[in-house]
């Protein structure tokens, strides 16, 4: 079953910032990984986040974090953030 996968504004913001290259292999990352299986969690790539209602998962993708939730049939993309970046995010827009 394939998902449906859905860009926040702020996640085409953030994927716009990203060198070209870098940006490719995100949005190849994300529809590899997350458009058939996007809660099967891995040592490397998906991790299920703990203490957090949302985002519900991290999808890594060299030294970018893509946080996102999954509802239904759908994935939710909320941010494209660096590694630096990342805790600076949940701490201000996980719940």
């Amino acid at each position: 079953m394939a998902f449906k996968i859905i860009f926040a504004p702020e996640a085409i913001r953030d994927l716009g910032k990203l060198r070209a290259n870098l940006r490719a292999e995100v949005r190849d990352a994300i529809e590899s990984h997350l458009r058939n299986r996007p809660t099967k969690t891995s040592k490397a790539r998906i991790k299920r986040l703990r203490g957090v209602s949302r985002p519900q998962f991290r999808l890594r993708v060299h030294d970018v974090r893509v946080f996102y939730d999954v509802v239904d049939t759908e994935v939710h993309i909320l941010a494209i953030v660096s590694k630096e970046q990342a805790e600076d995010w949940l701490r201000e827009a996980g719940k």
